[in-house]
Formats: structure tokens, C-alpha cells, sequence
């Protein structure tokens, strides 16, 4: 469970951050979006997710937070 939530919390981050974005771009920043995309924040939470998910692709336990079985019962 404690997963479930610090992912939704990294997305809405995430959507905050490509709200902000498309703002730059709207009011013709390219400058501003450059950076915000390739050093700020978007790639900060782009970051984030992507440690979340290596983490929980490394951590030896299965999809519900439990190790796997790995013989007969």
C-alpha cells in the first residue's frame, strides 16, 4: 500500500510539473521549457519515478509486496 501511494503522489507531481511546462511553451518560452525539461523540475520528477520504479523491479518482492514462492507446496 505504502507504494501505491508514493506513486500516485510522484504522478500527480508529474502532472503538475507538465502543467507548468505547458505554460512555458504557451507564453513561447522555448528557453524557459529547454531548461525546465532538460534541468529543472520535469526532469527531477521524471527522475523520481524512474528511481521508484528500478527500486520496485530490484527489492525481491513480488506484486503485492510479499516475497515470491519458489517451491511446491
Amino acid at each position: 500500500m505504502a507504494f501505491e501511494g508514493q506513486a500516485q503522489t510522484a504522478l500527480e507531481r508529474l502532472d503538475e510539473s507538465l502543467a507548468k511546462l505547458r505554460n512555458l511553451i504557451k507564453r513561447g518560452d522555448q528557453t524557459g521549457a529547454l531548461n525546465f525539461m532538460e534541468e529543472g523540475e520535469l526532469k527531477d520528477r521524471y527522475d523520481e519515478l524512474q528511481n521508484m520504479i528500478t527500486i520496485s523491479g530490484t527489492s525481491g518482492l513480488g506484486a503485492r509486496g510479499t516475497t515470491p514462492q519458489t517451491g511446491r507446496l
